[in-house]
């Protein structure tokens, strides 16, 4: 039953992919942590990719939970927060399935969700270590140039921006992003009063994100 279950959320991925072109959504997550962190940044990186790299993402993200088999109408989900992450057994069996058929996750802490997430993660993939990502890999130059990496955008512990990876089959269908807050930097211009060149920066490396997600 759950060999014909995956095959069918697989074919309802692929169809949305194709019919529905574009689709973006928040994943919320239980234990504590506050998923629906950065309001404003998904809608800013929307409209920020629509009107620089020609995607068609819907204006307006919607937002599903780990476990539901909705996230199969996504290719890419994004989640953040600050705080404590926790997965159930199911949640992380759908979340796996969902990743290997396809899918993408982005998950970027917003400073202090490290510990957790990296927990879970590792219960996600209990055989496939986090890859640092080097500066010369696409991702950091598919739309915008980034020669050092993962630009840093908040200084948080001060310590330098790292981008974790995992692959399966040579395509990234996790990425870490730790000590950059891009989300942050999505945000309105009041919410954190970066400087434009803070904000432009965090923008185009998430436009790189996405045009890595929809290309592969």
């Amino acid at each position: 039953m759950k060999i014909i279950l995956s095959t069918y959320l697989f074919f309802i991925f692929v169809s949305s992919v194709s019919v529905n072109a574009q689709e973006i959504a928040i994943l919320k997550y239980q234990g504590g942590g506050d998923w629906y962190a950065n309001p404003t940044a998904l809608p800013n990186l929307i409209k920020y990719c629509n009107n620089n790299i020609d995607t068609a993402l819907n204006n307006k993200p919607e937002t599903v939970e780990v476990g539901s088999s909705s996230i199969y109408q996504y290719p890419f989900l994004h989640m953040t927060g600050h705080g404590n992450v926790v997965f159930s057994d199911e949640e992380l069996e759908n979340l796996r399935n969902y990743l290997l058929s396809g899918g993408f996750l982005h998950i970027d802490d917003n400073y202090g969700m490290k510990p957790y997430i990296s927990r879970e993660i590792k219960r996600l993939f209990p055989d496939t270590a986090l890859e640092e990502l080097g500066a010369d890999h696409p991702i950091f130059s598919n739309a915008y140039s980034f020669p050092k990496g993962l630009p840093k955008i908040h200084e948080h512990d001060g310590q330098r921006p790292q981008a974790f990876a995992i692959f399966h089959k040579n395509r990234i269908v996790l990425l870490f992003t730790s000590e950059s807050d891009l989300g942050d930097g999505w945000e309105d211009p009041t919410v954190h009063n970066d400087t434009a060149e803070v904000r432009e920066k965090a923008l185009q490396m998430g436009a790189n994100i996405i045009t890595y997600v929809f290309k592969n």
